[in-house]
């Protein structure tokens, strides 16, 4: 990369010298304190708040609703991921010298409302706010929550073991992405990614005796997957294999590796029943539908952000989706909330062509305090095919996509659950962390999550 001029200490009231001609252009960058940015949180205004270090500074601590944008991917991120380019958006690093670079290429690319978050993360802790370690914690402290509020059932990886050495007739569903399932799985298992699990259970367990078990690598995507199965009516046993891959590898079993079940393989049955209950969950959450005129005058509003995810399956996408809809599929949206919807207090409209998935996906993403709508399914609506758009500015620096890519994967947060070679003591580690992660909402208090009580309607 070409040299960058010395930079101030983010944070510091005068952010480049008088003579930077970005400077000359845009101004000296103003400053946010971090307690007017929680005063943001707590009025659910719009507000994006991003850390551009590396993932793996990132992962260590950060804000609860921040985001990552490491430097080096701005031009290539930016517009898909904060569309408006009026929307507030506040700079921080940790006194690397990142967030002033960051901010000047953010105006480069037309975002007029940048800023510096006062002190940095260390001006963030001195305000006696929250830190955050690890990836996608918002969603991760949200399962956690349904969990200690629903009871959500769970069984440990030996009585699991045991179950499928045994005569009980059981099904194991995978909720993570293929490639996750196809590194490490558990054997036998199925991969049926989160979005998809209430729309195949039945079809994948028909015989409503059969015991499901929802499993990802640690505990949200079981936690939320086996809460879906039930929140849906599913009638099967459900439980969620407690802890996951990593659970299964503390307890010294094997794990399966190269495995290709795939829920594909089975035909789609009648989804009726699941439908009307989706529906109903949705409803029950606050989700509303939203039509073409509602949703074109959504766009039209300049003062609001909003996303358009459509959240069913990459193959059924690129067959033909909405124009301006992105790709995302329902279960990872859940699990990753923070990477792709970055601007707190925008507005997500979901999409599908089944009425399931993108309800599920709503009713979910309703409980974690987005205002979400569901687009229903239109068979004559207009449709493009392909997979979903990269746009990006000119990159800086002589860089091309692939030498950012690589980049980018050397310094990535290696998580504790993927993979096969991970340290023992750093799988225990992340459990005992996501254990304790509902102390630290109650500590934040930024959040508005809800959990939905059972219901009492039948399926």
């Amino acid at each position: 990369m070409t040299a960058q001029p010395p930079l101030a200490r983010p944070g510091a009231a005068t952010a480049a010298s008088p003579n930077d001609p970005a400077t000359a252009q845009f101004g000296h960058l103003p400053l946010r304190s971090p307690e007017d940015i929680r005063r943001v949180l707590l009025r659910r205004e719009e507000v994006a708040l991003i850390d551009v270090r590396d993932e793996h500074l990132f992962a260590q601590a950060h804000p609860l609703w921040a985001a990552n944008f490491p430097v080096i991917r701005l031009e290539l991120e930016a517009w898909r991921r904060l569309p408006r380019r009026d929307v507030p958006i506040v700079v921080y690093d940790n006194g690397e010298g990142l967030a002033d670079t960051a901010a000047r290429r953010l105006q480069a690319l037309g975002y007029t409302e940048v800023a510096l978050l006062d002190g940095g993360l260390a001006g963030w802790r001195a305000a006696g706010f929250e830190v955050f370690q690890d990836v996608n914690a918002p969603s991760k402290a949200f399962g956690e929550l349904v969990e200690a509020r629903r009871h959500t059932p769970s069984l440990s990886a030996p009585e699991v073991l045991a179950l499928l050495e045994g005569d009980t007739p059981v099904v194991v569903l995978d909720a993570r992405r293929f490639d996750e399932y196809q590194t490490m799985a558990i054997p036998g298992g199925i991969s049926v990614p989160g979005g998809e699990l209430v729309r195949r259970a039945r079809d994948l367990a028909p015989d409503p005796s059969t015991q499901i078990i929802v499993n990802c690598a640690g505990r949200t995507r079981s936690i939320i997957g086996a809460q879906s199965l039930i929140n849906a009516g599913i009638p099967n046993p459900v439980a969620a294999l407690r802890n996951g891959t990593i659970g299964w590898t503390l307890a010294a079993q094997t794990l399966a590796h190269g495995q290709s079940a795939r829920h594909e393989d089975v035909p789609v049955g009648d989804v009726a029943a699941v439908r009307r209950n989706a529906a109903e969950l949705a409803r029950r959450a606050g989700v509303r539908r939203i039509d073409v005129p509602q949703l074109n005058d959504w766009l039209a509003d300049d003062r609001r952000t909003t996303y358009l995810f459509d959240v069913r399956g990459a193959a059924e996408y690129e067959a033909g989706h909405r124009p301006g809809f992105r790709h995302v599929p329902g279960g990872q949206l859940v699990q990753e909330t923070d990477h792709q919807a970055p601007v707190r207090g925008a507005r997500l409209v979901l999409t599908d062509d089944d009425g399931v998935r993108a309800n599920m996906a709503a009713s979910w993403l309703a409980q974690m305090g987005w205002e979400v709508v569901v687009l229903p399914p239109d068979d004559d609506a207009h449709t493009e095919t392909g997979p979903s758009p990269v746009s990006h500015a000119d990159l800086r620096d002589g860089l091309t996509v692939a030498e950012i890519d690589a980049a980018s994967r050397a310094s990535r947060y290696r998580r504790p659950y993927e993979g096969t070679d991970n340290p023992l003591a750093a799988m225990q580690a992340y459990l005992d962390w996501e254990f304790g992660l509902v102390a630290q909402l109650d500590k934040d208090g930024t959040h508005f999550f809800k959990v939905l009580p059972a219901s009492t309607a039948s399926s």
